[in-house]
């Protein structure tokens, strides 16, 4: 089941770049379903952006959907109003929460609670 959710569940592939050649050769069902996947996406970060009233650093889009420009510029264009966009494609996310872990620890920076 891991791996098979998403685009992969639609369109057989985590290929942004095959799903963006689909909407390219005007198949509407792809553009259709990749303009929900973008809406989805930026409805979860407005419902969860209520908790923090508004206090927020930056909206961070990460992972295999942020190399796709198209789907980072649709969400970015729903959700830029609740605070900056940081898009940092890739799939590090881990890295990132060891590096932030480690900063904590050795005192460079305070932890943020979420």
């Amino acid at each position: 089941m891991i791996g098979e959710g998403g685009m992969v569940s639609y369109f057989g592939t985590n290929n942004m770049l095959e799903i963006e050649e689909r909407i390219e050769a005007h198949d509407e069902e792809a553009e259709l379903i990749f303009k929900a996947m973008a809406y989805q996406v930026a409805k979860e970060i407005s419902a969860v952006s209520v908790h923090f009233k508004g206090n927020l650093d930056a909206i961070i889009l990460t992972g295999g959907l942020a190399k796709s420009t198209r789907f980072t510029q649709q969400v970015s264009e729903l959700v830029s109003w609740i605070e900056k966009v940081i898009i940092s494609p890739g799939e590090d996310e881990l890295f990132a929460l060891n590096e932030g872990t480690q900063r904590v620890l050795a005192k460079e920076e305070k932890a943020k609670e979420y």
